[in-house]
């Protein structure tokens, strides 16, 4: 009987590890090609990994809550046949042999490495790091208190590979002062433990219903307090009559159903003027690591959507300026629909440069909502309401009925100026009030 590996596959560009959540399958069961071993979470999306052959599971090499590496082995399947490990081994063998001096070469930088970290012990530290970090840690000749000093942007706030590559990266640079990986003297006073910071006790009487926060829960908690917590937010708003898209969209929306399948709802028109905006104003297309700006070529939209539990996902547009009104439709209805039944792939919310979000579906005429890093904006669509409103026309000012909302700004002052924020909302908002009523789709 041969043996099979299990790996975490590749789920997404930026994508470069995942939670265990539950096993599907046990020690002994047996599993076809395709079907479901065990369910994997991103610090978006849940999702399941299939079997790529049929066997029978003889054991599982990481537990539920394990972070695991994209390409780690997390399982072994037996098959019949031959060894699936024989061939590649024989051939590292081979090549091996065949090159001697380059093993050698190999073998003593790693013997190097290994004689300048042996003495740093890493699970010494209270703090979780996973074997790559650790790894890049031990090649880097990073020492643990360098280690542990890293601000990790990771699950519960855990050190991720682009983290420790960052420092890695600002230490070569002259960013961060390095320290000595040396091992310490015998008489050296050990280290101060890290104090964590507490919060306050909260007294719970037996009337009192305690509820766990959920996974998302959490991650949605830890993502927003550090927004706050990195950007400078401040807030731009603006009023938008919308009564010709209101009126056009009425008269559009049963032939655009029987066309093309799809419902047309306000989100692709207002997710196409904000393209259209962030094409105009690219500073609004940015992202800021450090004191650099990013600046985007991609405009990638991310659309915040509502989970039947309550928690909130942003899938993400790509190339949202490169799509007409057609498209644009299908892709919110897709990502929308995908998101409700827990369909997602992670790349499906990843590498998003700016963000929208509809407080007015749950009936809110205004938002301040926090930006979702390392983005430095995000709008948010009050509810649309029937109001009267002064009207200009050639003949003189009249009072009437008019369809307005309006549209909320975040933004991220440490580089986007009151200016180019409030420029940027007004652009939007002029963009949807000029809309063509008499445009076909």
């Amino acid at each position: 009987m041969a043996k099979f590996e299990l790996k975490l596959p590749k789920m997404g560009e930026s994508v470069a590890e995942a939670t265990i959540t539950s096993w599907l399958k046990n020690v002994g069961d047996t599993i076809e090609m395709d079907e479901p071993v065990l369910e994997i979470a991103t610090d978006k999306v849940d999702s399941e990994v299939p079997s790529e052959v049929n066997g029978t599971l003889v054991e599982i090499l990481f537990q539920v809550d394990d972070l695991v590496q994209v390409g780690q082995t997390i399982a072994v399947i037996e098959i019949d046949g031959e060894d699936a490990g024989d061939a590649p081994a024989a051939a590292t063998s081979e090549s091996a042999s065949s090159t001697p001096e380059v093993t050698t070469a190999a073998a003593e930088v790693e013997n190097q490495i290994k004689q300048v970290t042996e003495s740093v012990n890493y699970e010494d530290s209270d703090a979780f790091y996973s074997p790559l970090v650790k790894n890049i840690a031990k090649q880097e000749q990073i020492s643990l208190s360098e280690l542990e000093a890293i601000s990790g942007t990771g699950k519960d706030g855990r050190v991720t590979k682009d983290d420790i590559l960052k420092y890695v990266a600002d230490k070569k640079s002259g960013k961060v002062a390095t320290t000595s990986t040396a091992p310490a003297s015998p008489a050296s006073p050990a280290a101060a433990p890290k104090q964590a910071p507490t919060a306050a006790p909260v007294s719970v009487n037996g009337e009192d219903e305690i509820i766990e926060m959920t996974r998302m829960g959490k991650l949605i908690a830890h993502h927003m307090v550090a927004s706050v917590q990195t950007s400078a937010h401040v807030q731009s708003f603006i009023e938008c009559d919308v009564t010709n898209i209101w009126n056009w969209r009425k008269k559009h929306k049963d032939g655009f159903k029987q066309r093309e399948g799809e419902n047309l709802t306000f989100t692709p028109i207002f997710m196409e003027a904000v393209a259209q905006a962030l094409k105009e104003f690219p500073m609004m297309n940015v992202a800021l690591d450090g004191d650099r700006i990013i600046k985007r070529k991609n405009i990638n939209l991310g659309m915040a959507a509502a989970l039947p539990n309550g928690n909130l996902i942003v899938p993400v547009i790509k190339n949202a300026d490169q799509l007409n009104l057609v498209g644009m439709a299908k892709s919110v209805n897709d990502l929308a629909n995908r998101s409700r039944t827990g369909k997602l792939k992670p790349d499906d919310t990843q590498g998003g440069t700016y963000t929208v979000t509809n407080v007015g579906t749950f009936g809110s005429v205004l938002g301040t909502p926090i930006i979702n890093q390392p983005q430095v904006g995000i709008l948010a669509l009050g509810a649309i309401r029937k109001v009267p409103a002064v009207v200009e026309t050639p003949e003189g000012d009249f009072i009437g009925i008019r369809m307005k909302m309006f549209l909320s700004h975040s933004y991220d002052h440490r580089v986007v100026n009151g200016a180019l924020g409030g420029q940027f909302v007004q652009r939007v908002a002029k963009l949807l009030e000029a809309f063509d009523v008499n445009r076909t789709v």
